[in-house]
């Protein structure tokens, strides 16, 4: 299954859902990882598109939505923050947002995730594998 890490330097989860510019996207299976891809959303530091349209109503929600869409392939999502807007839209596409300590090193993560699903998965994760 493919798995989001918000980053802002590739290394470590350190992003809000929201502002993260840049997600790194791994193939997490019972038989190992890899990195797949970085998915870019903004040129900056931080996605421009949902901090300027914050409190704009429908654009906001258009610009949440289309990041939504740009990460639905990835059933889980580490970050280190998510507002519950947010979360519930990406629940309702069948994505797990999954809340770790701001700095947490996205090869750990990729790890304990890795040992969990050859070990006793929740029911959520073992659904996914």
């Amino acid at each position: 299954m493919k798995v989001a890490f918000a980053t802002t330097d590739g290394i470590h989860v350190n992003e809000h859902f929201g502002r993260a510019a840049m997600f790194e996207i791994y193939e997490v299976t019972p038989g190992g990882n890899q990195k797949l891809e970085t998915r870019i959303f903004s040129d900056g530091e931080r996605d421009e598109t949902v901090e300027q349209t914050r409190g704009q109503g429908a654009a906001h929600d258009r610009a949440v939505d289309d990041k939504v869409q740009r990460l639905a392939d990835c059933p889980v999502i580490y970050i280190t923050s998510i507002g519950g807007p947010s979360a519930a839209r990406l629940s309702r596409r069948g994505v797990m947002p999954v809340k770790v300590q701001d700095g947490a090193v996205i090869a750990e993560q990729v790890k304990k995730l890795t040992d969990t699903i050859n070990g006793t998965p929740p029911p959520w994760l073992k659904k996914l594998v």
